[in-house]
């Protein structure tokens, strides 16, 4: 800044001493004095939000996590998806009551997570603007009713959508059992960076969303949420405030807080196993989907499934808005 006022000082002297007048002098020199300053503050804004760097993200040092779950933490998340409601349901006493206890397959996406990391500075990700868009889980075995896992994080890809379309990242979470290093679960998920594109990066391909069958579903199941039900599923591990705190919720501009996406994610996985497996936890292999709305605890979720084969399609909704919160679900089901 000082540079720019002797530089202009100097333009309207050397002005001064030809024509004998200062005051066109001294408007060239306020003028450039000006271009200076906004080039000046253009810089500043730059090094203060720079675009993410590529090849430091995508190869982002995950530690490993170490994650001891027991019979209650199971138990716990399967209150938090509903289970239990109707207490006289053996079916659903399985999920919730230690005697003869099995665990939800979808219990496998809170399990050895790395927690909120992209709220570290050093990613360049704006977390304020970043969305779940897409979940996907894949069981290589029934998941223990408790043990101690490792979770092993690595982001695949990172997709430039452009400065205006935002960014796409691509993660996977291995689940191993820390005795045997057997693999149990594979997770994916997909992250909308909404303030992150026009880095440079690749621009793609991106996988494209399962499609859903044009005719009818073939069954359907409503699963009513309680109000608190965001207060309970949050006790599994994930505790974002946005989910439990309405001030916090109403600064997002949500009316109140939201159930969580997996929440929602967990409950569609109890439908299909209800309506395509016969509520054998064993035999849900995969399951993936894509959010596309928030549900809000108390609202009763209807997930709508397709059979064909082994392959079962769904999507799901809020039915008191008819808002669909899941979309282009994919879940496969196995004969063992």
């Amino acid at each position: 800044m000082r540079l720019g006022k002797v530089n202009a000082r100097n333009v309207a002297r050397m002005s001064e001493a030809k024509s004998g007048s200062t005051a066109p002098a001294f408007r060239f020199a306020h003028a450039g004095y000006k271009l200076f300053a906004i080039r000046y503050s253009l810089f500043a804004l730059t090094i203060i939000r720079m675009p993410i760097d590529y090849a430091a993200l995508k190869s982002w040092p995950f530690p490993d996590v170490e994650h001891r779950y027991t019979a209650h933490d199971t138990m716990l998340y399967a209150l938090g998806l509903g289970c239990g409601s109707d207490p006289t349901d053996a079916e659903e006493l399985q999920f919730v009551f230690e005697e003869g206890l099995r665990a939800l397959p979808t219990m496998a996406v809170v399990l050895g997570g790395p927690g909120f990391w992209m709220r570290n500075e050093k990613t360049g990700i704006d977390w304020r603007k970043i969305l779940h868009g897409e979940q996907g889980l894949t069981l290589h075995r029934p998941l223990p009713v408790a043990g101690t896992v490792t979770g092993k994080t690595r982001i695949k890809d990172i997709v430039d959508k452009g400065r205006e379309r935002g960014a796409l990242m691509f993660t996977e979470r291995s689940i191993l059992d820390k005795e045997t290093g057997a693999q149990i679960a594979t997770l994916t998920s997909t992250t909308v960076m909404r303030g992150d594109g026009g880095f440079g990066g690749p621009n793609g391909p991106t996988p494209a969303p399962h499609p859903l069958p044009k005719r009818a579903p073939d069954a359907a199941l409503d699963i009513a949420t309680v109000p608190q039900a965001a207060l309970i599923y949050r006790l599994s591990g994930d505790m974002n405030p946005l989910h439990a705190d309405p001030k916090v919720a109403a600064a997002a501009g949500f009316p109140r807080p939201i159930l969580h996406g997996l929440c929602s994610f967990g409950i569609a996985g109890r439908a299909v196993l209800k309506l395509a497996a016969g509520n054998d936890p064993a035999r849900l292999t995969h399951m993936q989907v894509r959010f596309t709305a928030p549900a809000f605890p108390g609202e009763t979720i209807r997930t709508e499934i397709w059979r064909d084969g082994e392959t079962i399609s769904f999507r799901a909704r809020a039915l008191e808005r008819d808002a669909v919160i899941l979309a282009n679900g994919l879940a496969k089901i196995s004969d063992r």
